[in-house]
């Protein structure tokens, strides 16, 4: 059998190397299905993609962007498109990886597909931006497709990025073809509820592990790192609750107060400045010492990678909740566990978004819109009844919530595999 993938060599803390690690746990419990695990090791397909753009002095500049689809056994693929200057081939494979589980684990139609350009957007202007993603969707366009590969927004990327790869891809097409994306500005076929899903789905499971371990959300200190758009909306929701927030960390700074921050101060500042560095309502922390703030809850909502085994040694918290995709490596998840801290799983902890862009899916395709309570209901019915059946395989056989959701969502995908068969 040929080696997989010898044009990507992961390391073991490396985005595709973790994920390798996290699927070679959960073979000892797919059973007869274990013999379609090769597929969930080998991404269906990746595109390299070349975007030459004109810039605004008249250059000529060049990124490179990537769309993967891992798997698409249950269905067509589902996955964000991120700017950012580390984006690269290995990266975009265990996103779209994890999107596979993702999806599966509450239950979508979809499989798993991630894309992204390695550029930094902070240094494009608004022309700039909108000529890249139109030659980005142009180059992607021969597999994407509302039945085909459907991207939404990932990090540093918008409704209006989306609106932009929404018409590109209906101008090549002759068609407005609403659901090739999701995550739209709601006039051209958005969700209402679609912003603030994601951080919605961090707190909703992280009220049901809370509530399973005894931790009582009123008064919980809750630290959040990556105070984005899903970062953000965690702590609204968990400051709605009682709990007080008392760290924060992003790209300009990191913030203390043991008291809990105002956020109807916090947020405006955010806003206006960028981010959370000199926030006048805390003290400043060090990079470093964000992760040892006394804490029950800690919510990694930034980038992959970030709970290192040093930082997992270190952390004080009884719950985390994964918002980022990735933010913990293999070797401190052990630790993690080894010493009694639960940690609710991106790949069911962050998928409050991706629900609610399949209902934006759905609704695009019947024409149909829900309020933005509807949207709630369902969002909760789902992400509540996704974590009760992955809390029973955790239970049953004795595993982490992260192993047992990835038995769960391979299961699914593998079923689907062995049904469909192979062609031809």
């Amino acid at each position: 059998m040929n080696e997989p993938l010898s044009f990507v060599h992961p390391t073991a803390d490396s985005p595709w190397g973790t994920y390798l690690m996290q699927v070679d746990r959960v073979v000892p419990y797919l059973g007869h299905l274990a013999r379609w695990v090769e597929t969930l090791k080998r991404p269906k397909r990746a595109l390299i993609v070349d975007v030459p753009i004109e810039m605004d002095d008249g250059r000529v500049a060049h990124f490179e962007g990537y769309r993967v689809q891992h798997n698409m056994s249950r269905g067509p693929g589902k996955g964000g498109v991120r700017y950012h200057p580390d984006v690269t081939l290995e990266e975009v494979m265990a996103l779209a990886a994890w999107m596979s589980i993702k999806n599966a684990a509450v239950n979508l139609p979809y499989g798993g597909a991630k894309g992204g350009i390695r550029v930094d957007p902070k240094g494009l202007s608004n022309k700039e931006l909108e000529r890249m993603t139109r030659r980005y969707t142009s180059e992607i366009g021969i597999i994407i497709g509302p039945q085909q590969d459907i991207p939404a927004p990932d990090v540093n990327t918008n409704p209006q990025i989306m609106a932009w790869m929404m018409d590109t891809y209906s101008m090549n097409t002759g068609t407005t073809a609403t659901g090739v994306v999701t995550g739209k500005p709601i006039h051209l076929g958005g969700s209402l509820g679609r912003v603030k899903a994601t951080g919605r789905g961090v707190f909703v499971t992280g009220r049901e592990a809370a509530r399973r371990i005894g931790l009582d959300l009123d008064g919980a200190r809750v630290a959040v790192q990556g105070f984005g758009n899903v970062g953000s909306s965690a702590a609204e929701l968990f400051a709605q609750a009682g709990s007080k927030i008392v760290a924060a960390q992003d790209h300009t700074g990191s913030i203390f107060n043991a008291g809990g921050f105002d956020l109807a101060d916090l947020m405006p500042w955010v806003k206006t400045h960028g981010g959370v560095g000199g926030f006048p309502g805390a003290e400043a922390l060090a990079t470093e010492d964000f992760w040892d703030v006394a804490c029950d809850i800690m919510i990694p909502a930034a980038l992959e990678a970030q709970i290192t085994s040093a930082r997992a040694m270190r952390l004080k918290a009884r719950l985390v909740l994964e918002g980022a995709n990735g933010p913990t490596v293999t070797s401190a998840d052990d630790i993690l566990s080894e010493r009694g801290v639960l940690v609710v799983p991106d790949v069911i902890c962050n998928a409050g978004g991706v629900t609610v862009s399949y209902f934006e899916w759905v609704q695009d395709f019947s024409s149909f819109f829900w309020t933005e309570d509807e949207i709630n209901v369902r969002l909760d019915k789902i992400m509540i009844g996704a974590l009760k059946k992955i809390w029973d395989t955790a239970d049953k056989h004795r595993i982490t919530l992260r192993t047992a959701t990835f038995a769960v969502a391979c299961e699914r995908i593998l079923t689907a595999r062995e049904e469909r068969g192979l062609y031809p």
